[in-house]
């Protein structure tokens, strides 16, 4: 069966300790649908307990088992809820992938002193300093954890860099070690002169006692839950070599090849996308961040843009084996630092190119398929009530990839306002025909092949009434609404 990713989670989930429940709930439901994994967000103990989205990592063995932070459970759930929730995905035959978040440690538990220099926060390579003393809260001794699971303390040597120093101004600070070797570890890209920092405590993967740290809690982890995937945060911000070393032990170990993808958002810079998978030896995939940019600009330009040119610049056309293609996710959403959505009318169209099409692994996001409401602060300083609403569609399109897109793929991509594809389908499948405009209703003439002549399709998504008769060449002529998309299977 194709396969299909959900991100079960929105950067505006609500908390409480739900989640989990709901996806133990939503088992058979995903099944039914042609879900075939599921997207945990992170789910270790964070600087902000109970309301942090995960990304402020701060104890990894923490699943929401300890008092830290505040809060036994984490925004999601406790480990056992968790645990649930795996099992019940597992008996459904859906796999489950976890978020690793390895580049930054947050909410360190006591100050320490060492030696900095300070750094031009728009080159990093830069310094603006001579070398002095600060103080920062770079141990973590996990007091509500102990020994438990693990007994190693992270302090000042465990990372290359911080953004807090007592008593000082913001900034970022890179911090001297036995293992900076005068600079940062070095980066693909040459954004920010080096774009080792990020946020928080930056992780200084050069001290093996770190790297060995890592690699345990990987076997750890992978030993309790039995993942079958992994998503990688902010692959941008760590050195090639780190993740090409962890995956491999984490295989190894495993004894399975756990799929991974990385956070490497650099829209528009196909390279940097190709270096990086080149450089890790083709150990992981990345999310498409230039098709989904390429779908914001596309949904924000109406009839104006060229459809012909969606796949212009994208890893699902370069490296299709390496791409998980989206449409949104909880760093493009409305209200975030990365905001770049897709609007609303455009969406059905863009699940379509990426779900019923042979290349990419696509990965469905959560509001799309069950709706989001909340509130938050805009850039220009005001709260914004943001609604998301279920795409149109959107079931249907799933279960369309699910049973009906496999096969050989023919393109009709002659127009500039309305592309069209027909897969052939498969021994077990039969096919389907797709037509889409973001301008005016359409008519494309396409051939299904003539193993399906005499036959009639209708429009899965009931976008038409009326069916579609195959002539005896195997051709129809296949309509679509304006701006809109229709998929046609056989009868």
């Amino acid at each position: 069966m194709n396969g299909t990713l959900i991100q079960f989670f929105h950067w505006y989930t609500e908390g409480g300790g739900k989640l989990y429940g709901q996806i133990k709930d939503a088992a058979p439901y995903l099944s039914d649908l042609g879900i075939t994994s599921v997207w945990f967000p992170p789910a270790y103990k964070a600087a902000g307990g109970g309301y942090s989205v995960g990304y402020d990592a701060y104890d990894l063995f923490d699943l929401g088992e300890f008092d830290q932070k505040g809060t036994v459970p984490t925004k999601y759930g406790t480990k056992d809820q968790y645990l649930e929730a795996v099992k019940a995905l597992k008996d459904k035959g859906i796999r489950v992938m976890v978020d690793i978040v390895l580049n930054h440690k947050a909410g360190g538990d006591e100050l320490e002193k060492f030696q900095v220099v300070k750094v031009d926060e728009n080159n990093r390579n830069k310094t603006i300093s001579d070398v002095f003393e600060i103080q920062s809260y770079t141990k973590f001794n996990f007091p509500g954890r102990g020994k438990t699971y693990s007994d190693f303390i992270w302090d000042f040597t465990c990372f290359s860099g911080v953004d807090y120093a007592e008593g000082q101004p913001s900034g970022i600070y890179r911090i001297i070690t036995d293992y900076d070797n005068n600079g940062w570890e070095q980066m693909i890209g040459s954004e920010k002169g080096n774009y080792d920092y990020l946020m928080y405590n930056d992780i200084e993967h050069r001290n093996p006692f770190v790297r060995e740290e890592l690699n345990h809690w990987g076997k750890w982890y992978y030993d309790l839950l039995d993942f079958d995937g992994v998503r990688l945060d902010a692959v941008k911000h760590i050195n090639f070599d780190f993740y090409k070393e962890w995956l491999q032990l984490l295989r190894s170990n495993s004894g399975k090849n756990i799929f991974a993808v990385g956070e490497y958002w650099a829209p528009g810079q196909l390279g940097l996308l190709q270096d990086y998978i080149s450089a890790t030896e083709g150990s992981m995939s990345l999310f498409d961040s230039s098709l989904q940019h390429n779908f914001h600009i596309a949904s924000n330009s109406g009839s104006t843009y060229d459809l012909r040119r969606i796949f212009d610049e994208t890893l699902t056309v370069a490296d299709p084996e390496h791409s998980v293609p989206v449409v949104d996710n909880h760093d493009t959403q409305p209200l975030q630092a990365l905001e770049a959505p897709v609007e609303e009318w455009f969406k059905p169209i863009a699940y379509a190119l990426i779900l019923l099409r042979e290349n990419g692994y696509p990965c469905i996001f959560y509001p799309d398929l069950f709706g989001a409401h909340y509130t938050d602060k805009g850039k220009d300083g005001n709260d914004h009530e943001i609604f998301l609403n279920k795409v149109d569609g959107i079931e249907e399109l799933i279960k369309a990839r699910k049973e009906n897109a496999y096969g050989a793929q023919r393109d009709y991509f002659e127009d500039a306002n309305c592309l069209g594809w027909v897969r052939e389908g498969d021994g077990t499948h039969k096919g389907c025909a797709v037509v889409l405009s973001n301008k005016d209703a359409y008519t494309k003439p396409m051939e299904m092949g003539i193993q399906y002549a005499g036959q009639t399709f209708f429009d899965r998504l009931g976008r038409f009434a009326d069916k579609v008769n195959i002539d005896e060449n195997g051709w129809g002529n296949f309509p679509v609404p304006a701006g809109n998309v229709s998929v046609w299977i056989p009868e």
